[in-house]
């Protein structure tokens, strides 16, 4: 190795103190019959030639690169020098490196946006680029080591985990606002959604001789917070809850239900065929009318139906206490459940008488509109 090469010492002194006193006159002399620093121009053989001080003093100004590919060529002769003396290059990518990039800092012009690299990814720094160049990594603590080993093994199990989060978190549907078919069944009857399960038998339970049940309204502050609890999804109700308690609070919870239904209990498609089969003079063809018209309601909204008449027939059984007999029940449950989806103001006042008979006319007659047994006179 010729003489001219200097050490892994003298390179570490160099950088260390970051001046050229220890450069000796004759190095100086040479340097002074250079005035270019292009890295392209000072192959590695004219680095064993003319001596590897020498030709730091021609690639840098100070001790300093002048730009970023000159600092990027500078440290690829680093390594390629540490190589040939068989000095260990863990410390050239190291130290080395480091203090170039320090050097490298302090004479780029403040504001002076950074050139970026074609050959890396953008925002790729001199010695990331550099050390992916020369396929080395920068040596790192233990404790960086024992963080990287925790990042990977956790993304390693962060997929299993979110698979296995996704497939388990199911809730259960909403109670309000939605479609029937789309509620939580009771657990006797599926096509009866929960919430009206819930609400009747706790009328029933309590209120069946309370006066006035179903026209006193409840607190509207206890309403909402129950809706708010089971829109959130809930498989069972718990009946001894204290907001269960208020009779007028669960019958408003009821009829709030069935009026936020996004398609009524008597179906769009089907309110006009009510509404003109309740003005059919002749009392039996009426009758038959409505109960085909009934019996052609999808699955959900005929079994829905049937229950809450059925409980409404159970309220009326009791009026001399309660004061509720079908034509007071007709004219709570009347607008709430025969209209339509987008229902307007001509509509509700044209339609409204006929709104309160096809209710009282399904309660006083419930057990034969939905009884499996066909009248005689009905095909």
């Amino acid at each position: 190795m010729p003489s001219r090469v200097p050490s892994l010492r003298m390179l570490r002194s160099f950088f260390t103190d970051g001046s050229l006193d220890s450069l000796g006159t004759s190095e100086d002399a040479r340097s002074k019959r250079h005035s270019t620093s292009d890295l392209s121009d000072v192959p590695f053989s004219a680095v064993r030639k003319e001596g590897w001080l020498h030709c730091k003093q021609i690639l840098t100004k100070k001790g300093k690169a002048e730009d970023r590919e000159d600092m990027l060529a500078w440290i690829k002769v680093i390594r390629e020098n540490s190589k040939a003396e068989g000095e260990d290059p863990g410390f050239a990518s190291q130290a080395l490196i480091n203090k170039k990039l320090n050097d490298y800092r302090k004479v780029s012009p403040a504001g002076t946006k950074p050139d970026s690299s074609p050959k890396g990814p953008r925002g790729l720094g001199i010695r990331a680029e550099f050390l992916k160049q020369t396929g080395t990594s920068a040596p790192r603590s233990p404790r960086q080591d024992a963080a990287v080993t925790k990042d990977e093994s956790s993304s390693q199990k962060a997929p299993w985990g979110i698979n296995i989060m996704k497939k388990n978190k199911k809730s259960a549907p909403r109670a309000f606002g939605v479609r029937l078919e789309e509620c939580q069944p009771a657990p006797d009857n599926k096509n009866v959604p929960l919430i009206v399960e819930a609400c009747c038998k706790v009328v029933e339970d309590r209120g069946l001789e309370y006066m006035g049940i179903y026209r006193v309204p409840g607190n509207n502050a206890v309403v909402s917070s129950l809706q708010e609890q089971l829109n959130k999804g809930v498989t069972e109700i718990n009946l001894q809850d204290e907001r269960w308690q208020d009779l007028n609070v669960i019958s408003s919870l009821l009829k709030s239900f069935f009026r936020k239904l996004p398609e009524p209990l008597f179906t769009d498609d089907k309110y006009n065929d009510f509404i003109e089969a309740n003005r059919i003079e002749d009392a039996s063809e009426r009758m038959r009318t409505l109960r085909k018209l009934i019996r052609d309601l999808p699955g959900h909204y005929y079994e829905t139906l049937k229950f809450l008449v059925g409980h409404l027939k159970t309220i009326a059984d009791h009026s001399e206490k309660n004061k509720m007999e079908p034509r007071n029940l007709a004219l709570v449950f009347g607008p709430t459940l025969v209209r339509t989806s987008e229902d307007n103001m001509t509509d509700m006042v044209t339609h409204m008488p006929d709104r309160y008979k096809i209710v009282e006319t399904l309660i006083q007659h419930s057990d034969w509109f939905f009884s499996d047994k066909e009248d005689k006179g009905e095909k």
